[in-house]
């Protein structure tokens, strides 16, 4: 059998059209459900997130398989055959397995190292084995994706770091104050990236939110988004007062925090902090207001830097991660090549049995005084003599199909041993389909 993926993703659709061909739970359910109805599918997982639209089959015929998939996408979604057309990839068998691998892993994630692709991941293929769309092949292609997303999340440092201004504003105001239950945020401005970082203070448990903004019904809509009070420009020096982060991020074209402004605020408390976070361009907040004692001051610079920086880590990380990957792709490979011995071991084990079974009947038919104690053992020694005997042309057999000439080997044990035609793999799957995947050295995940 063969493994393809057909999908779209942020590397190739933009947002619009990946929004086209989203798939909601109960659709990717019956779609699920269509696809593995079809003859050309033996084997159907559909993957959907706000970042990528992803279906992976097995399949005898991956070229009427693909056409089935991007056929069935479009029946299912909004996205017409000329947008899909533009933005679809298609790979197959180790390219495929390597995909899903590098997804499950979040070295193909818009955010390198994310961590909520391999929930997405396994959700997808719970969702699949619930209607039954699922067999061994994918099931071994999914435990395995998921065993790597844990390798790698482990193994390497991929997510150590935040990776976009607001999570570092966050984890600036984290370490600036253990206790953020206890402090008040002020956010002056109300653009997208001012919300982002309110959000994310929000969400590690900020204690109080204020938000200032020119327009107050602007302010307004913001906090009530978070629990929090919104105030007009007029409100600025009042509400500095009692700020512990100050988060700025206007449009305007000139400074509006100066450090009289902040001094005043202060008020010569002894040992009072405040951290000011200015993620506008140009700056909100004068430079020097760093000179008042008690005074931390970011700016986006800062903040662009400290991203930079764990991206490259992050990126270096993936190096390894990558690694990892192709490790389990070989492994992958592997058991899929060994899955094309298999209906001939069957058959050559099924042929042995009845042999075994036709010679103990004669032999144990002309032996009547044998006592059931003795015909047991006889049972038990003719059993055991097969399996030694097979022992070895199994593992060989198992062994070759991963070899350039497996099927010749195979072909001729079925000749040797007069074996049913329907020992043979399904047409189209050669060896050479799956010559160069990865896997874990043979050690097969639990899931």
């Amino acid at each position: 059998m063969h493994v393809v993926v057909v999908g779209l993703s942020h590397r190739t659709a933009p947002v619009e059209l990946r929004e086209k061909a989203a798939l909601p739970d109960r659709v990717a359910r019956a779609m699920v459900r269509e696809l593995v109805g079809h003859g050309a599918v033996a084997e159907a997982v559909a993957l959907s997130t706000c970042n990528r639209t992803e279906v992976y089959a097995s399949t005898p015929d991956p070229t009427e398989a693909e056409r089935v998939i991007v056929d069935t996408l479009m029946a299912h979604t909004r996205i017409s055959k000329s947008e899909l057309d533009c933005v679809r990839y298609q790979e197959r068998d180790e390219r495929a397995a390597t995909q899903l691998f590098r997804v499950t892993s979040s070295l193909d994630s818009m955010v390198l190292g994310e961590s909520e692709i391999q929930g997405q991941v396994r959700t997808a293929w719970e969702r699949a084995m619930e209607e039954e769309a699922t067999g061994p092949v994918l099931n071994q292609l999914f435990r395995q994706a998921v065993e790597v997303g844990k390798r790698v999340r482990t193994e390497t440092s991929i997510s150590r770091g935040p990776s976009s201004v607001p999570a570092v504003a966050v984890s600036i105001a984290s370490q600036a104050f253990t206790d953020l239950d206890r402090r008040r945020v002020l956010v002056i401005g109300a653009g997208q990236m001012a919300e982002a970082v309110l959000t994310s203070l929000v969400e590690h448990g900020v204690g109080e939110v204020r938000v200032v903004n020119r327009t107050v019904s602007t302010a307004r809509r913001l906090a009530s988004r978070v629990g929090g009070v919104g105030v007009g420009f007029d409100h600025l020096n009042q509400e500095l007062e009692a700020a512990d982060i100050v988060i700025s991020s206007t449009d305007a074209p000139h400074i509006i925090l100066d450090r009289h402004a902040v001094q005043t605020a202060l008020g010569g408390q002894h040992g009072r902090r405040m951290l000011i976070v200015d993620i506008s361009v140009p700056r909100d907040v004068a430079a020097d207001v760093t000179t008042v004692d008690g005074v931390e001051l970011r700016d986006i610079d800062d903040l662009e830097r400290v991203v930079e920086e764990n991206l490259n880590g992050r990126r270096q990380e993936a190096m390894l991660g990558d690694r990892i990957v192709a490790d389990a792709v070989t492994g992958f490979g592997d058991w899929r090549l060994a899955l094309a011995a298999t209906p001939s071991i069957r058959a050559l084990r099924d042929w042995a049995e009845e042999v075994r079974r036709d010679e103990m009947d004669r032999v144990l038919g002309a032996a009547e005084a044998l006592s059931p104690e003795e015909r047991e053992r006889m049972e038990a020694f003719s059993r055991s003599l097969v399996n030694k005997l097979l022992h070895e042309p199994t593992v060989r057999a198992r062994r070759s199909a991963g070899q350039a000439d497996g099927m010749r080997h195979l072909e001729s044990l079925r000749h040797l041993f007069g074996l049913e035609a329907a020992a043979a793999p399904p047409q189209g799957e050669t060896v050479a389909a799956g010559r160069g995947m990865n896997g874990v050295n043979g050690v097969q995940p639990s899931s």
